[in-house]
């Protein structure tokens, strides 16, 4: 069992809890964390003990951004390349392109845009640059009354990162995304609810069963492999040109679903009892995973 020195990866009752594990620097973020990240969300989505998944942070922050105390380029960047976009089409996963140029946070949204489970964001503090954007790549945001929320990028002369400038104005639209970013205000829980970048607020005490408790929502009765499918159609559809690609991938969907666990969903409904439904995320449809 892998175990991690910036995470706790805690698995009940189907839902794993992910906690950011650096209570004492606030959570903040580092290459390492970063790593982890990447790694245990590649590994709950084969984990079919894992059937959603809830983010939070140990103590009184979510995660207070990148860790600027450590030495050097603190964002982990090698500054002796000198990267062009055709080096981030053709030689992306090259390790020196992968290690020196590629932005970690992206890393991690991307692995969380990849996973095949539900994944609940339960932001229990201060949440800014990479904590914010992190969150943004998660299915729905909870936010506890001290959260605080907030892009700030322009006031270290640096840009949004972790694919923020796709997911962001996907969730409050454009004009309050750039407001966000040129402002670098930092949001209250309640101003966060108001423009929608949080599903609901609660007392800090309620936060995290309020999480586990959408989580079991979202996985309960349900089967892994059309949660999983539903999740990347989602996203993935949403963003092409036009609705004859949705077609192409529902038809498929549908097609592998309703002779895998859709039989038992037809037929728990016809018996009028739950389903149990057998479907894994390590046995996925033979599309999946589908180009854009």
């Amino acid at each position: 069992m892998t175990t991690y020195d910036t995470l706790a990866y805690d698995v009940d009752d189907g839902v794993l809890t992910l906690t950011l594990d650096r209570p004492d620097q606030l959570n903040a973020f580092t290459v390492e964390m970063a790593e982890e990240l990447v790694d245990a969300f590649t590994r709950a989505s084969t984990d079919d003990e894992v059937r959603a998944v809830v983010v939070t942070g140990r103590g009184r922050a979510f995660c207070a951004g990148m860790d600027l105390s450590v030495g050097g380029n603190v964002f982990g960047l090698d500054e002796d390349q000198e990267p062009t976009l055709q080096d981030m089409q053709e030689r992306l996963d090259d390790p020196e392109v992968l290690h020196g140029v590629r932005d970690t946070g992206g890393r991690v949204t991307l692995a969380i845009y990849d996973c095949t489970k539900p994944v609940i964001g339960a932001i229990n503090g201060a949440a800014v640059g990479i904590g914010a954007t992190m969150t943004l790549a998660m299915d729905v945001r909870l936010a506890s009354t001290k959260a605080r929320i907030g892009f700030v990028f322009g006031k270290l002369g640096i840009v949004p990162e972790a694919c923020s400038t796709w997911f962001l104005p996907r969730v409050v639209g454009t004009s309050r995304a750039l407001e966000l970013v040129y402002s670098a205000d930092i949001l209250d829980a309640d101003a966060a609810l108001e423009m929608g970048l949080v599903r609901s607020v609660h007392e800090p005490d309620d936060l995290l069963p309020a999480a586990h408790a959408l989580a079991q929502k979202f996985s309960k009765a349900r089967s892994p492999v059309a949660t999983a499918l539903a999740r990347q159609m989602m996203y993935r559809n949403a963003a092409q040109p036009h609705p004859i690609e949705a077609h192409r991938v529902d038809s498929l969907a549908m097609f592998y679903t309703s002779r895998g666990d859709g039989k038992e969903g037809v037929a728990a409904f016809l018996e009028k009892r739950d389903p149990e439904f057998r479907g894994s995320t390590n046995q996925m449809p033979p599309f999946h995973p589908w180009q854009e």
